[in-house]
């Protein structure tokens, strides 16, 4: 190529810049040039492909500690900010530390790029770095600080380790309120985990649910090469290990990596928060029991099973505004499908519930009725037939549908304490059956499944944590598991040909 050519792929390319210019001292502690790693082109292809559809970057990156993340995001917006006018860069970390371990790699592309793509330089101090050629330029920060950054104009903002922020709802308002919605501009949050409920576990679930236009970015722990230790011969998996490693795809010098790591946080709890495989996993906390085990449901993102039987759809209608309005779709061992919407109205639920069944043709339709799904059952009620007949209106306050067992005295002791608690006990004993079941492999369907915490009254009845409870936890309500319970709220059994030809019309078509 010649050098008007190199010059111009420099300018637009950034993973041939990051290779050709910028330099990283890597882990051994040489010098090196920016080549990306897996999670780095993950992340590279992600955010380039909403910046071409949408034409503004606004992510969230949740990942594991130490996969080049900050690196890579530090290397974007230098290349941004040293070739061209008026950008300025905006660098939000945790903890000073953090602050200046970030700049360093800034400084560190400034001073090894070649002195041919080097731009003038200003200002240069240990918190702004400034290239007066072109008027643009990089400022850091510490979120401790609650004005930091409020009265900048911002093109490019890294927030760095956003779960560990303080007073992370105070920053949103100000600092990220400094960068205008125009073309071009870019929002990068990441982070690890550090519990629910928090300013960023609120941000990934919105993203992950399509609830913002911001995109949400998962890089798995086992996709770094270098997590890996030599695994000997006497190496052998235990079954929680084997089932994990099967679950991922992980070979013996990978687990053998896990292992050690689990010895050294002490926690395997831990582990996931800080090297998670899943986004879900990344969430969990020692302190939260959830109803349904995470190694269950992830199992049954996995699984392969053919889908067979009646097809039988639950929907969980929006409660308040922020819920989902959420219809899964199941025919016997496998959930096929789970479509989540926002915004609808009674009306437009009714029809979007109209529209399915008369696409789908489901042998059972069943609605949660408390809220404004009556309204919804209602509706495709006055419809009439079929829709009399298919939907099912389901009441999760109500008592159970199946009597409680009784003690050894004859009395009522145990079950679910009411219908939601029931359904949610039938999904849980679908997932644990030996012939197996499957599921979307879809990080927000576990979370939901994982997210309702469960206790036991004095009768031992079963009563799962409600979803104001939830709520106030900042854990959104689980809208999809909700749907996917409703289809467990009565047995269905396949229909003959006659009586289906009577409900649907000989044709095949609603009459």
């Amino acid at each position: 190529m010649d050098r008007r050519t190199i010059r111009k792929r420099l300018d637009t390319d950034y993973a041939f810049f990051a290779s050709e210019v910028l330099r990283i001292r890597t882990k051994n502690g040489t010098i090196a040039p920016l080549v990306f790693n897996r999670a780095q082109q993950h992340i590279h292809r992600a955010l380039e492909a909403q910046l071409a559809s949408l034409g503004r970057v606004r992510a969230l990156i949740l990942k594991g500690r130490q996969q080049g993340c900050s690196t890579y995001i530090g290397g974007r917006y230098y290349h941004r900010a040293s070739r061209s006018a008026g950008l300025r860069v905006f660098i939000l970390t945790h903890e000073h530390q953090a602050t200046q371990n970030l700049f360093e790699i800034v400084e560190r592309f400034h001073a090894n790029c070649p002195h041919a793509e080097q731009p003038s330089t200003g200002t240069a101090n240990a918190k702004e770095l400034f290239f007066d050629g072109l008027d643009s330029g990089y400022r850091v920060g510490t979120a401790g600080t609650r004005g930091v950054g409020r009265s900048s104009t911002i093109q490019l903002f890294h927030g760095s380790e956003v779960a560990f922020w303080a007073h992370a709802e105070t920053h949103a308002a100000g600092v990220l309120q400094a960068v205008p919605n125009d073309t071009g501009t870019e929002v990068v949050l990441e982070s690890t985990a550090n519990g629910v409920g928090n300013f960023f576990h609120k941000k990934w679930r919105e993203a992950e649910t399509g609830a913002s236009e911001y995109i949400a970015i998962f890089v798995p722990w086992h996709w770094q090469d270098e997590y890996r230790f030599p695994a000997g011969a006497s190496f052998k998996l235990d079954q929680e290990e084997a089932e994990y490693a099967g679950l991922h795809a992980l070979d013996p010098e990978q687990m053998a990596w896990r292992r050690a790591k689990i010895e050294e946080l002490g926690d395997p709890l831990l582990f996931k928060q800080e090297y998670p495989a899943t986004a879900a996993e990344a969430f969990q906390m020692s302190g939260h029991d959830s109803y349904l085990a995470p190694m269950l449901v992830a199992r049954a993102r996995k699984a392969r099973q053919v889908a067979a039987g009646p097809l039988v759809i639950g929907f969980d209608p929006a409660w308040k505004g922020g819920d989902r309005h959420a219809m899964a779709w199941r025919q016997g061992r496998c959930v096929t499908k789970i479509v989540s919407r926002r915004g609808l109205d009674t009306m437009e639920a009714a029809g979007w519930a109209k529209q399915v069944i008369d696409g789908e043709k489901p042998r059972k339709f069943f609605v949660d009725v408390g809220g404004v799904g009556a309204g919804v059952y209602d509706r495709l009620q006055e419809w009439g037939e079929p829709y009399a007949s298919i939907v099912v209106a389901v009441n999760f306050g109500s008592a159970p549908l199946e009597p409680p067992p009784l003690d050894e005295r004859g009395r009522p002791s145990g079950g679910p304490l009411n219908r939601r608690a029931e359904m949610w006990m039938k999904s849980k004993q679908w997932l644990e059956d030996e012939a197996g079941a499957q599921i979307p492999d879809s990080d927000s369907l576990q979370a939901d499944a994982c997210g309702p915490s469960y206790k036991y009254d004095s009768n031992t009845r079963l009563q799962l944590e409600s979803k104001e409870n939830m709520r106030r936890r900042g854990v959104p309500s689980p809208d999809e598991w909700d749907a996917v319970a409703l289809t467990f709220a009565e047995p269905v059994t396949a229909v003959s040909n006659f009586h289906r030809k009577l409900e649907y019309g000989n044709a095949g078509t609603i009459v």
